[in-house]
């Protein structure tokens, strides 16, 4: 029974593993699961939830300096050879030879040291600082959330694309194919000339080669969506939305609305950094405020030769410490936290010119976009209408074979071509929504 099931398991295992591409199980994700699926999985993702992280242990680490500090040590010591002087030198009367020592030869001690942080700007300037790049980060994480969601969708639509297309095609070879059948069969009735068939035939095989090449590119550009977003490349998966069911999720493109940059996480990035410069610069602004901290210091030892003695000792104080003159180090530090200030300057009202640039661009695509769309249209509307008088007439025997596959390749690039705008419009529409933050 067991070697019956083993062998079943096995067959079939070997049966999957050769079945065609197509005909192996796919995953269908919608727009929506991409995204969600990249924020999860994103490298970019990770990186930025890791600086977070990061950044909330440079705050306790920053903060940690100004805490109070406590630290406790032990050591021995035994002097091989004791420094000592002869007592003559030292203006002691004594027999010739006596030497005086200034060390014992064994010393064990111990220390408990305690201090405190006082008042320090550079401190404080840190501790504010860490918050800001906190917040930094925290924005951060937006953008790259604001970046990885337009990469998969400028991802998937292409992707979408092929995959309607593809089918599409398949509608179209469907029909072609029966239209050969019925031919065919006309042509064993006699009504119907060999060439007919062969007009048929050809245009069939022209299209499935066609198709076979938008296939292998339809599967590229599934592979770059699935490399976007994370997915394993070696895994089969194919978009599950529809051009038609974006274009209703994507209905409104927004043609009034003044923009807001504030909206967009990339300049809130440049905002907070702008911040942090000024931090910076108010640092070697101040540096003539001083540094006080205090501590409280015991510790003690036994000391002797032989026989060793208790040596208790404690003190405790305050350290004020105030720069004077460093060599203008200062002043170049300052200059420069002044020139990157004005830099992070620069570069908002470049991000501003471009987030205009963007929106103005993306609202002139639409209007162009919405004007072809309702061309296509009135163009498939009358390639219906003539093919549809076309098969007619051929059924009628009036017709010829010449023109019906022209009236029927007429219909299918009219259907491409109302898709392609329907791209390009659905494109458009979220290329707005993206410049105004919307996002």
């Amino acid at each position: 029974m067991n070697c019956f099931k083993n062998t079943t398991l096995f067959v079939a295992s070997m049966m999957l593993a050769f079945l065609p591409y197509g005909a192996r199980a796919q995953k269908a994700m919608s727009l929506s699961e991409c995204i969600q699926y990249a924020y999860n999985n994103h490298p970019e993702m990770r990186l930025a939830q890791l600086q977070i992280q990061d950044a909330e242990w440079q705050l306790k680490e920053n903060t940690a300096t100004g805490l109070p500090q406590l630290s406790a040590g032990i050591d021995f010591q035994h002097f091989l050879k004791v420094p000592a002087l002869p007592a003559e030198a030292l203006g002691f009367q004594a027999p010739p030879g006596t030497k005086l020592a200034f060390q014992l030869r064994n010393s064990i001690g111990g220390n408990v040291q305690y201090s405190q942080l006082l008042f320090s700007n550079s401190y404080l300037l840190a501790i504010k600082a860490s918050r800001y790049y906190r917040e930094y980060v925290q924005i951060q994480l937006e953008a790259a959330r604001h970046k990885t969601r337009n990469e998969v969708i400028d991802a998937y639509l292409p992707a979408l694309l092929l995959t309607e297309n593809l089918s599409l095609m398949d509608k179209n070879i469907g029909n072609l194919e029966k239209m050969l059948s019925d031919t065919r069969e006309i042509f064993k009735a006699g009504f119907a000339e060999q060439l007919d068939v062969d007009r048929l035939e050809l245009a069939l095989n022209s299209l499935k080669s066609e198709r076979d090449n938008l296939q292998r590119q339809q599967a590229i550009v599934v592979d770059a969506l699935k490399f976007t977003i994370g997915f394993p490349v070696q895994e089969e998966m194919t978009p599950s939305d529809q051009l038609e069911q974006l274009m209703d999720t994507y209905a409104d493109a927004d043609l009034t609305s003044e923009l807001n940059p504030s909206a967009r996480p990339e300049y809130l990035q440049i905002l907070k950094a702008r911040q942090l410069g000024s931090i910076q610069t108010s640092l070697y602004q101040k540096t003539w405020l001083p540094t006080v901290a205090g501590f409280v210091s015991a510790s003690g030892s036994y000391q002797g030769n032989d026989k060793l003695f208790w040596v208790p000792t404690a003190v405790t104080g305050v350290s004020v410490s105030i720069p004077l003159w460093d060599g203008g180090g200062t002043k170049a530090k300052r200059e420069r936290a002044m020139i990157e200030e004005r830099q992070i300057e620069i570069q908002k009202d470049m991000l501003e010119n471009a987030f205009s640039l963007e929106l103005s661009s993306a609202r002139k695509q639409y209007m162009n976009a919405l004007e072809r769309i309702e061309n296509k249209e009135r163009n498939l509307q009358l390639a219906d209408r003539v093919y549809t008088t076309t098969r007619k007439k051929y059924d009628a025997g009036i017709g010829s074979s010449f023109e019906l596959v022209t009236a029927e390749q007429q219909v299918f690039e009219a259907q491409q071509g109302l898709l392609q705008a329907q791209y390009d419009l659905l494109n458009t529409r979220i290329s707005i929504k993206k410049a105004l933050g919307q996002l």
